[in-house]
């Protein structure tokens, strides 16, 4: 039987489809003052099947990440179906997607890949959202065309341009625990060339813990021990008409600064649940990333489009021995004083062919290089016949290359009917001997006048290993084969009038040769996993003003590997519901409103025997206002994140921010 507050979920759900079917009339957007920097996308849908693609994609407009006050990329995602982002011990959010973790999903900004070469995963909160145009997420049986390493999916970010004319905006928020916010961005366009940049920093001394949170010896009421934070991001880019359907294009983009990790509230040697404190934090941060493209798009059937990138990311991660996070005097405690970088450089290029009727063809081919580089210093080596540890130098320096080739086809036999298939041959060439491996898919839309369209999809993706997984000293394995799921989807969507959208989704996910560490904390392919479940969700606009969104996931994890005794994967709820709204007057008052609520969530014991415990189920409210003056060109807002202060975590041992109160200006020019 569902629990009594899922049903609740249930039944706002349907009095929500049921408010936006009986809507008065058709909403209509606001058109941006900027426009789009698309030179660096990977076009994986031909012209004619525009917004139609054979497996979920799911988009969030500026508009949306605006509505929520989501500041970064982890903060736009968090109400997708599907996806959960959550905070743990390393204290950076982590995006999974229908069950994968974050280094199953393939980043990209313009084209730019932005998973670490260390271990493949990303800090979505260094990303900023002041100069998103929208966040195009595609799903396990997404185009061959991306490559390797997204066997959950692929989260797309495409940037603002330049727009017709010139234009600016800035703003400026506070709130609690010294948090502080400054941002802004400016444009300028004609019909030649457009210009966009923007820029953002962000400091907090701390975020609140919940008034219901009870004290341990490791936190306190009010600031959360480890949670200052630094961000500054600078971006710009440049889009210029060479010739008649000839486009050039350059992005450009850095980030800077510094976050302590806050440690478990839990210093209990006998818990077998929980993490021992540690003292982590990184120092400094600066990266920088850059991408040229060139596009041809002529008025016959070829089109091609190409560029070049690089990502640099230096940062400085260090253990201490206290709270207070300033000491590595204590020789009976392990700490570290390290710098590690990491890049990723290389090229893309896609080649498009027309043949009308008869479909259309896509060729891609890449190469990039991964880089990683460790130095510095660490306090673990055991001084003999004491308890006491002394310090030993570290160094590592490993590279990568990957590429890949690929080809899909799309095609429309019937006039109801799209068909796509698509292949691909990926290649790692490393030290101690080089791997490949082929990804491949196929899947069908079939569209009736009657506004619905039924869609099955299936593809197989592997993902070579990381770096970290490979040379990782004591735990690295350079025998080490790719991850490989085969992912299968079936989904129907429903259009309405009042543009109102409704989609039930089904997906089956197995993944074969799925890398955890062993008992001997060496990295394996050893795991078997099974993601399903199902995913259904609503979105309209039924009159002008309004916005409406919800979403229910239901997800089943299994652990099929030999001799496994988990029934089911941690830290993967089994429910998620997600409800956004907002309503805009005339006079230009805005309310927005936002609710989270996971349920069922298991998780293991460090050591053996093993046992398991489950999270409490929780429900987050957040809300804003805002209200604007002088046609649209001024505003006042305010909010509240975790409005009802709800005490709740997502991992456990380390609770999440309550409420927290913001007030915020803008103004545009």
């Amino acid at each position: 039987m569902l629990p009594r507050n899922l049903v609740m979920g249930f039944n706002i759900l349907i009095v929500f489809v049921v408010l936006a079917l009986a809507a008065p009339a058709l909403a209509e957007d606001k058109p941006a003052a900027t426009g789009q920097y698309s030179l660096g996308e990977v076009v994986v849908e031909a012209p004619a099947f525009k917004g139609k693609s054979v497996g979920t994609v799911r988009e969030i407009t500026a508009a949306e990440i605006e509505a929520m006050n989501a500041h970064t990329l982890d903060q736009a995602l968090k109400m997708v179906p599907g996806i959960v982002v959550r905070s743990g011990a390393e204290g950076v959010p982590r995006v999974d997607m229908r069950g994968f973790r974050s280094r199953h999903v393939v980043l990209l900004l313009n084209g730019v890949p932005f998973n670490s070469t260390y271990d493949g995963q990303f800090d979505p909160s260094l990303i900023p959202t002041e100069n998103i145009a929208r966040i195009k997420i595609s799903y396990g049986t997404h185009s061959v065309l991306y490559g390797q390493g997204g066997l959950a999916g692929v989260i797309n970010i495409i940037t603002k341009a330049g727009g017709e004319g010139m234009g600016a905006k800035v703003r400026g928020e506070a709130g609690q625990g010294q948090s502080y916010l400054g941002s802004f961005n400016a444009y300028a366009g004609s019909d030649k060339v457009n210009v966009f940049a923007s820029g953002s920093h962000y400091q907090r001394d701390n975020w609140p813990v919940s008034d219901d949170f009870q004290s341990t010896s490791e936190q306190g009421s009010g600031g959360r021990e480890g949670s200052e934070k630094k961000r500054n991001n600078l971006f710009a880019d440049l889009q210029y008409n060479l010739a008649p359907n000839w486009n050039l294009g350059f992005a450009a983009g850095g980030v800077s600064g510094n976050y302590q990790q806050p440690p478990s509230t839990i210093n209990d040697k006998k818990d077998d649940f929980a993490n021992s404190p540690k003292y982590d934090a990184v120092e400094d941060i600066q990266g920088a990333y850059g991408q040229a493209a060139l596009s041809y798009q002529g008025t016959g059937p070829f089109s091609m489009r190409s560029w070049v990138f690089i990502n640099h990311l230096k940062e400085d991660p260090k253990r201490y021995d206290n709270a207070n996070y300033n000491s590595m005097s204590d020789p009976s405690v392990k700490t570290y004083d390290l710098e590690q970088k990491t890049d990723v450089y290389g090229i893309n290029f896609q080649a498009a062919y027309d043949f009308q009727r008869w479909g259309s063809l896509t060729l891609g081919l890449s190469g990039e290089k991964d880089k990683w580089d460790l130095s510095g210093t660490s306090r673990d080596k055991r001084i003999s016949g004491t308890k006491k540890y002394t310090w030993r130098s570290v160094s590592n320096d490993q590279d990568l290359n990957i590429y890949m080739a690929a080809l899909e086809y799309q095609v429309t036999p019937l006039p109801a009917l799209d068909l796509t298939f698509g292949v691909s041959q990926n290649w790692m060439d490393k030290e101690g001997g080089n791997q490949d491996g082929a990804s491949y898919m196929a899947g069908a839309r079939y569209g009736f006048n009657t506004g619905t369209a039924l869609k099955a999809s299936y593809a197989h993706m592997i993902r070579f290993p990381s770096l970290r997984q490979l040379y990782e000293q004591d735990g690295g394995n350079d025998d080490l084969e790719a991850e490989r799921s085969d992912n299968f989807e079936l989904a129907v969507e429903q259009q309405f009038a009042y543009a109102t959208l409704v989609s039930l989704t089904g997906f089956y996910n197995e993944v074969r040769d799925y890398i955890e560490k062993d008992s001997d904390d060496i990295f394996q392919n050893h795991d078997k996993y099974r993601f399903q479940g199902i995913e259904l969700a609503v979105q309209s606009r039924p009159v002008d003003g309004l916005w409406l969104a919800a979403s229910y996931t239901f997800m089943d994890t299994t652990d099929l590997s030999d001799g496994s005794e988990k029934d089911e994967l941690q830290y993967r709820p089994r429910h998620k519901l997600s409800f956004q709204g907002q309503y805009t007057w005339d006079f230009g008052f805005s309310v927005y409103a936002g609710v989270l609520y996971l349920a069922d969530q298991v998780y293991y014991s460090k050591n053996e025997p093993l046992q398991q415990d489950s999270l409490g189920d929780f429900a987050v409210v957040d809300l804003k206002l805002a209200q604007s003056f002088y046609k649209d060109m001024f505003s006042l807002y305010v909010g509240a994140d975790n409005l009802f202060d709800k005490n709740y975590e997502e991992s456990y041992g380390y609770p999440q921010p309550g409420r927290v109160i913001y007030a915020g200006v803008e103004a545009r020019f």
